[in-house]
Parts: C-alpha cells; structure tokens; sequence
C-alpha cells in the first residue's frame, strides 16, 4: 500500500512539474535568440567557480560562507534524496548502501549538513523577520515577496527537521533491534536517545512521519519553486553555464542594423547571407517576449537578493533605477502576457508594455552602464544588457531620448561628429595660439 500511495504522489509531482516545464520552454521558444553556446569547457569551469564555488557570495564573508553552506549541503542531501525515491517505489530501506565507504561517508555528511542548513535557515529568517535589512527593501519589494521568501525558508527549515527526525528514529530502530546500521549519522546518533525509552511501534511510527513528512515536502517544494523567487534553486547553475563570456562593458551590434551596413557597402555579400526580404523585426526590446532567452533565463534565474541595486551609482544617488527590479519586471510581465502567448503567440496584445507600463524611462535612462550589477551579482545576470536594448527601442523605433542625446545625434548626423561645429570649423579654436617646439 505504501508503494502504492508513493508511486501515485511521485506521478502527480511530475506530472505538474513537467507541465510547468513544458509551458516555460514554450515561453522561451518566443524569445529572440543571443550568442550561441560555445566554449564549453570555459562555461563548465565557470559554473564550478561561480555557481558550485559560490565565489562571488565570499564578498560578503560571514553570510556568504553561511549560505555556500546551504548550497553545499543540498547538493549532499540531493543523494539522500534520490535514495529515498528508489526505497519507496520499491519498499527498499537504504537501498544505496551497496555503495560502502562512499555511502557512509555522503550519509554522515548529509546528516551534519542538515542540522548546519537548520541553523542557518533560521539565521535568515531572522534577519529578514527583525533586521530590515535595506537591500532587502526597495519599490519592487512588494509584501508577497517577502511571504514567499519566508514560506520558502520554512519549507527548507522543515524538510531539515523532517530529514534529522528520520535519521534519528532510523538509529533508534536499528539500535533497538540489535540490527546493523547502514550508513553513519553523528547528529542523528545524538539525537536517537530522545527515543531510547519508546517501544519499537512508536519509534517506527515517528519514523514513518519523518520519511513521509520530508518526501511529500520535497515534491510540494519542487511544484512550488518554479513559481517562487526561490526559482533560483533550479535556474542559478544553468545561468551561470550561459553566461556571457566576453568582458562586461562590451555591447553587442544588432544582427539587423549590422545586415543594412553591410548592404550599403557590399550588396552582393550581404544580400546572399541575408535576403532583403527577410522578415523585419523590432529594434530592441518593447516587451517580454522581445528579449532574448538569455534575458528571460537571467530573470527567473534573480534571486532577488538586491545586490546589483545595492552597488548601483544610479541607485545609490536616489535615481529611480534598480537594476533587481528590472529583471523582476520581465519576470512579472511575461506571466502577466503568459497565458494569451500561450494561446495565441507573439501576435497577442493587452494594450501594455514592459516598457513605460513596468519599467519607465527615467529609469532606463539612469543606468550609467557601468556594469557594477552584473559584476555583483552572485549568478552572473547581465541586467545592462536588457536596458541596453530597451534603450534602443526608444531611440530606433520612436526617437525617443533625452534632449542631450538627441542633440548628439543631430550634430553626428549632419557634421560627422558629436560637436555643433561643422567639419571646416573644428580648427578654429587652434587658430593664433602660439605652439612651442620641443
């Protein structure tokens, strides 16, 4: 019967997982295409420096370590995991002991990892409870943010309790019974002599509670976290393998602008690799599904953190710009658009816009591109990127840009360069000052 009800519960979580899967992959094939994937022995060893390291956490050396702990720990308690899988689709117990040493070993450290996670969960949670801390703030911190924070945060601190309570009554049952011990627990072996004088039937009984409680937990937190800001748990290892490889400050040259150069200056050429009847596409970005895969990965991927915002100059001089919220307003949008693109493609409109409706120019316009964001940010989002092409938008498709810019570009375009001046003038100033030879 219990393999029975485990089978049905596993079927139903992956069943609403994969249609979850399934409509985000849809979502992404609406996007535009980037830089294709390549060096792949480069973005393996920077996912295991930035995302399995945790390098960039350490900038923060106390609460980075505690939180390079948690990761660490999970990818440890992932074995655990998959384990008990396998016991309660085949009434096994520990099936993964054949395993040995090695068993052993990853067992042991998942226990002490489940009690470090514990701790650590509630560290967090009273920082974000009492601390206020001000990243943690901010015009796109709405109240529902921070409940799915916290409800996320209990989530794992339970499925810590859940997981420790199981160990623990294993090592009571298998000490009671005389029987061996698969597997090596230092907290739960501390923990067994709270039930040193229970009798075997409610041992077993707290047992099955435990098991039950931390399995049916992961497959709930699994359904959940798609649709969470803890989406990250998911998103931030494969973010981080398609990064961007070249140096932050470089901007890309759109593929439709650099086809129209080339026309002009060699027709043949370009005619050939590009037909002049090829299908016309927006200049940047106007809405969700304007952005690039890349972009929309970045946004799921936010962990909401609030250290881009934090280092912005913009930001931090009380301009409207914030680089978290940004990327959280792609997010927003494209589940706002969600459904109708699902239905009815890109030619689906509800009157709105990510630009202006969620992201204003003002803001747009405060980013200095300096890229401190993207630097800070602990999975490698590339937030200039997307305002950079929301800015040309603005600039390609409407003319719309600050009266400084637009008069730049009035002087390129009728005197060859940035100034007022025409070409026969740029001289002038020189002229009668007196040049001493060297």
């Amino acid at each position: 019967m219990n393999q029975i009800i485990f089978a049905i519960a596993l079927l139903v979580t992956l069943g609403i997982f994969g249609f979850t899967t399934w409509r985000y992959v849809r979502l992404f094939m609406l996007t535009k295409p980037t830089f294709p994937v390549r060096d792949l022995g480069k973005r393996f060893g920077l996912m295991m420096k930035v995302a399995i390291g945790q390098t960039k956490m350490f900038r923060r050396p106390i609460l980075g370590f505690i939180h390079a702990l948690v990761f660490w720990g999970f990818l440890v308690i992932l074995v655990g995991s998959i384990e008990m899988v396998i016991d309660g689709l085949f009434g096994l117990e520990r099936s993964l002991n054949i395993f040995g040493w090695l068993y052993d070993f990853l067992m042991g450290t998942g226990d002490v990892f489940a009690l470090i996670i514990a701790v650590a969960i509630l560290v967090f949670l009273f920082r974000r409870i009492f601390l206020h801390v001000k990243r943690f703030e901010g015009i796109e911190m709405k109240h529902i943010s921070h409940i799915d924070a916290n409800v996320a945060l209990t989530i794992i601190f339970l499925l810590m309790v859940s997981l420790l309570g199981m160990n623990a009554t294993y090592v009571a049952k298998q000490t009671l019974l005389n029987a061996e011990l698969h597997g090596i627990f230092p907290v739960g072996a501390i923990l067994a002599r709270i039930f040193s004088d229970m009798s075997m039937e409610t041992i077993q009984i707290y047992h099955e509670i435990s098991w039950w409680s931390h399995i049916l937990l992961i497959f709930i937190f699994a359904n959940l976290l798609p649709y969470s800001k803890h989406f990250h748990v998911f998103m931030s290892v494969p973010n981080v393998f398609l990064s961007r490889l070249e140096p932050l400050g470089k901007l890309t040259n759109m593929d439709s602008v650099t086809r129209e150069v080339k026309l002009m200056m060699d027709p043949e050429t370009a005619y050939a690799a590009a037909p002049a009847d090829a299908p016309v596409e927006r200049f940047g970005v106007l809405d969700a599904e304007d952005a690039s895969w890349k972009n929309y990965l970045d946004s799921l991927a936010c962990t909401e953190c609030g250290r881009c915002t934090a280092v912005c100059p913009a930001n931090i001089t009380g301009k409207k710009l914030s680089p978290r919220k940004v990327m959280m307003d792609l997010r927003a949008r494209m589940r706002e658009k969600r459904d109708g693109l699902l239905k009815q493609g890109k030619e689906f409109t509800d009157g709105k816009s990510l630009v202006r409706d969620y992201i204003s120019e003002e803001e747009l316009w405060a980013c200095t591109t300096c890229n401190a964001c993207a630097q800070e940010c602990p999975i490698n989002i590339d937030h200039p990127k997307l305002i950079i092409d929301m800015r040309r938008y603005l600039v390609m498709e409407e003319g719309s840009a600050p009266g400084e810019l637009k008069a730049t570009f009035s002087n390129i375009e009728n005197n060859g360069a940035p100034w007022q001046y025409s070409p026969d003038d740029r001289l002038v100033w020189a002229e009668n000052l007196e040049m001493n030879k060297i």
